[in-house]
């Protein structure tokens, strides 16, 4: 994937959330509430997460353990199915981290070594912070559940931080039209 690619579907998927936050209809608050622990919004997610990792393990290296790659793809998909039925609280929050970790990798490979543009620092600082976020969201997910909760207790505060997400968007889509 291109940097411009990348950056550029980083800030379509910020216009769109941004865009939620600040429209804060009805169902958005209702629907962000439940999604921490939807079954449906797991299957999406986790299933996504499974896949994606179970595809990267697949095309592992030799250097990588490739020569196992048999037994891991095995021992991954045998834990995420297992997962799925016995610790099914709060998945849908550890899939939607598994999906943004493997995001931010792509984020950061496609801006790897192209030090000659600047511009590219809005996006590595957007992974890098999605990934401490991803990381601290997979060992206590309950925290989105209460953070919902704070954000939805007024109307202001979803518009809020929509308009910051949104400014964030629009930051790297014009960061994109300048590599």
């Amino acid at each position: 994937m291109t940097l411009f690619t990348a950056t550029l579907l980083t800030a379509i998927v910020l216009f769109l959330t941004g865009g939620v936050l600040l429209w804060n209809g009805e169902h958005v608050s209702t629907l962000a509430r439940m999604l921490p622990r939807s079954r449906r919004f797991t299957i999406l997610v986790f299933g996504l997460g499974t896949v994606w990792f179970l595809w990267k393990v697949s095309n592992l290296g030799e250097a990588d353990f490739g020569n196992y790659r048999t037994v891991l793809l095995i021992a991954f998909a045998a834990i995420a199915l297992l997962s799925y039925f016995f610790v099914p609280d709060f998945l849908a929050v550890r899939g939607a981290c598994v999906v943004a970790l493997l995001a931010s990798g792509e984020l950061l490979d496609s801006a790897f070594s192209l030090y000659d543009t600047p511009a590219r620092l809005f996006l590595v600082v957007f992974a890098y912070l999605l990934i401490c976020l991803s990381i601290y969201l997979a060992v206590v997910p309950y925290r989105v559940r209460d953070f919902f909760q704070w954000l939805f207790q007024t109307p202001g505060r979803p518009k809020f931080i929509g308009g910051l997400v949104l400014f964030y968007g629009l930051i790297l889509s014009i960061a994109a039209f300048t590599y």
